[in-house]
């Protein structure tokens, strides 16, 4: 049996059983645990702080895409939000997706020109900019124009360094 689908079925009885209620506090003795390990670990919070910091990151790209009508979904009808909401989520994978393929792309031109670039530096890299995204304006679609996957736009020669970040300036 799914987990979801006893959870359903404890939902569905008038009154609270011996089950539902032993679940309960099953669940706060994880959640008393949790807080102990949260309270003892630095690494944890450093790492749920992390998981925050992305999600927040996301969001912040969603509401730089959805400048439109002030931010606020204003259909009346579900259908037309549940497009409305579709769409956003799709621009913003679109945009994650191609700084996806342009950060790979970076780093891998960086370390073929002879570049050491550490592990410990590329975990810190994001998808999630959009500083280099114009995200008003007018939009000229050629449909009729073919983009060839595996020969994207070439990438700009200007490169960036923070001092001491990667190799040599």
């Amino acid at each position: 049996m799914t987990a979801s689908l006893m959870l359903r079925k404890l939902g569905a009885y008038p009154r609270q059983n011996g089950l539902a209620w032993g679940l309960r506090e099953i669940g706060r003795i994880e959640k008393t645990l949790f807080t102990l390990e949260w309270l003892q670990s630095p690494e944890l919070r450093r790492r749920v702080q992390v998981g925050l910091n992305k999600g927040e990151a996301k969001n912040a790209l969603a509401r730089a895409v959805f400048f439109n009508r002030l931010g606020e979904v204003r259909d009346r009808s579900y259908e037309d939000q549940l497009y409305r909401a579709s769409g956003l989520h799709l621009v913003v994978a679109a945009i994650v997706l191609w700084n996806t393929v342009y950060l790979s792309r970076a780093v891998d031109t960086l370390q073929a020109r002879g570049m050491e670039i550490p592990e410990d530096y590329l975990q810190h890299l994001s998808p999630l900019g959009w500083e280099h995204i114009t995200l008003t304006g007018d939009y000229v679609w050629n449909l009729k124009q073919r983009i060839d996957i595996n020969n994207p736009r070439p990438l700009r020669e200007k490169i960036v360094l923070v001092k001491g970040a990667a190799g040599k300036r």
